[in-house]
């Protein structure tokens, strides 16, 4: 029957009727909803790893057992599983192995716009490119027939506009395939001697894979009128089709690594001009570059930001039909911290510190975000502690008095350990604040190593935080209370003070966890409020200031009293019932 598929689900369903078994992944917008719609399925193992590298090599290791697998990671995720990605090149697999990586063009949730086309290329590893839900779903099928038959992982690509999209797919039943493992030293031990024995097998077997991208069923020829031909992919080609219908001849390339050569002269020989319309870098316009083409495309469409219908048309000398154009200018509506948000409070007490702090990745980053304004570096995951570590060393007692990193819990089991651990050893006077909500936050609400629950809600290992932090070294480690502004003052003062390093765990669930009970929401009282506005300095979406007098919305106000604390008039007060207040 057939149902209508987020992208993401339809590549779990894919992954679920081909057999695959075994699932690690770490969260990142926009892949995480295919681990999660994975989850759902008994039939597959599947958890979260700590980060991409562990998950890969995970994979690695189930699918070297016998048994098809997976993992999943946003496009900056594949960076740091790329060390693993580029050797599995060379060692090939058992049973087949897919890797699920979604690139962000747009940067709708991401510190960077990265084409991963280029780790596919630069691994000579094949990649598969859907531009819908039914590709993304018989694409994650087809992954695995590749792999096998080829001994290689396969990317398989997604874009957030195919994985947050839905069509229209006709899903089937799970087939099992299991193999059984063989001892292969030459194979699978990459010291150099095999490894230099390997390289040829891996040059091989790119050409054999480009001469499938010639015939096989991921790319194909869509005839129509001969005055243009456009070679596309992913959500490109939805658009060049909106835009053209049939009045252009389209290539449509599902397999971005490797790029077929005669079939794209063929098809260039049947029209008069050749354009490659693609997102971000010109990977398909140089490759036709190279075969001689005379070819159009990073000349008239950007190498920056996502596509669109419009923007196609407009580029291409189309005229975009009435109704498709949005004259109105939208209000702009930046992202903020959510009421009751545990980062706030010690947003605050940096900022009134001034404090120079250096960020990481998670919702936490938003404390970069005016009135607050309180974070002044963010580069990638686990980067705060190891830039404080360069910052302070190289700054002196300078910056040392007055510096801090700040990381979430599950970053910080990513990779935040390996930069605390550099500050242990070579001993920077740098303290550290671990933002601890509890959850994976800004991903949707994820478990992680520090939670005591696994991808299915179930309990699981749970890694003590001012133990571990203590066993690396660190004699100084204190946990505060966010919504207490005092004795977060206090210990920040105190740590920033001390002639060594120094961990702060500022402990509070997050305010969106639906186990979470909240206080009742808190009122102004208008004869107390003087209209001062040293309220809206914690940037708190509850508060505002309506006839010159703050005001607080009780639908979103969690009653963290984050406000009270700072209002000289005690004009906060609680609307909880007499004698009932938390």
């Amino acid at each position: 029957m057939k149902q209508l598929m987020l992208g993401n689900k339809a590549v779990a369903r894919g992954l679920y009727e081909a057999g695959c078994s075994f699932v690690s992944s770490y969260p990142g917008t926009p892949s995480t909803e295919i681990t999660e719609e994975i989850a759902k399925y008994d039939d597959i193992y599947s958890e979260w790893a700590p980060n991409e590298k562990v998950a890969m090599e995970a994979a690695f290791g189930a699918c070297l057992s016998g048994t098809r697998s997976f993992c999943g990671m946003k496009h900056v995720g594949l960076n740091v599983a790329a060390d693993p990605l580029y050797t599995m090149s060379y060692t090939g697999v058992n049973a087949g192995m897919v890797i699920g990586v979604a690139d962000d063009a747009g940067m709708h949730s991401s510190q960077n716009e990265q084409d991963s086309r280029h780790h596919a290329i630069a691994s000579k590893v094949p990649m598969l490119e859907p531009s819908d839900s039914q590709e993304a779903y018989e694409f994650a099928k087809l992954a695995y027939e590749i792999s096998e038959q080829f001994d290689t992982p396969v990317l398989l690509k997604m874009c957030t506009r195919v994985a947050h999209s839905q069509s229209v797919v006709e899903p089937g039943e799970r087939e099992e395939h299991k193999k059984a493992y063989e001892k292969n030293i030459p194979k699978y031990v990459m010291m150099p001697g095999n490894a230099k024995r390997r390289h040829p097998i891996v040059e091989e077997r790119t050409a054999k894979l480009t001469e499938y991208a010639e015939t096989g069923p991921v790319n194909r020829v869509e005839m129509g009128g001969t005055e243009i031909g456009i070679i596309t992919a992913s959500t490109s080609y939805q658009y060049v089709k909106e835009v053209f219908g049939d009045s252009v001849s389209v290539l449509k390339l599902g397999m971005a690594n490797p790029l077929p050569n005669r079939l794209i002269l063929d098809f260039a020989s049947k029209v008069d001009k050749l354009i490659v319309v693609e997102e971000l870098d010109p990977i398909i316009e140089n490759h036709c570059k190279e075969l001689g083409l005379a070819v159009s495309g990073k000349d008239v469409l950007p190498i920056c930001d996502e596509f669109s219908q419009n923007l196609i048309a407009r580029a291409l000398g189309k005229e975009v039909p009435e109704g498709r154009t949005l004259d109105e200018q939208i209000p702009m509506r930046p992202p903020v911290m959510c009421s009751g948000c545990p980062h706030r409070g010690l947003f605050y007490v940096l900022k009134r510190n001034k404090c120079t702090v250096l960020g990481d990745i998670g919702c936490y980053t938003l404390g970069a975000v005016a009135p607050l304004s309180a974070m002044e570096m963010t580069l990638c995951m686990g980067g705060s502690i190891s830039a404080l570590h360069g910052f302070n060393k190289a700054g002196g007692a300078a910056n040392e008095g007055k510096t801090v990193a700040v990381i979430g819990d599950s970053t910080f089991m990513h990779s935040g350990m390996t930069g605390l651990a550099n500050i242990a050893y070579n001993q920077s006077n740098s303290t550290v604040i671990i933002l601890d909500n509890s959850i994976t936050g800004m991903t949707g609400h994820q478990q992680n190593p520090t939670t005591g629950y696994n991808i299915k809600g179930e309990p699981a290992g749970k890694i003590d935080l001012e133990a571990l932090c203590r066993a690396m070294g660190f004699r100084r480690v204190r946990v505060v209370d966010p919504y207490d502004l005092k004795q977060v003052d206090e210990a920040v003062k105190e740590e920033l003070a001390a002639a060594e390093p120094s961990v702060i765990i500022s402990r509070r669930p997050c305010a969106l966890l639906k186990y979470v009970k909240h206080n009742a929401p808190l009122k102004v009282n208008t004869d107390k409020c003087v209209g001062c506005k040293s309220c809206m300095q914690i940037g708190c979406p509850s508060i505002s200031i309506k006839g010159g007098k703050a005001h607080v919305d009780n639908t979103l106000c969690v009653g963290c009293n984050v406000c009270s604390q700072m209002c000289r008039f005690d004009a906060f007060e609680s609307t909880a019932p007499a004698g009932k207040e938390a």
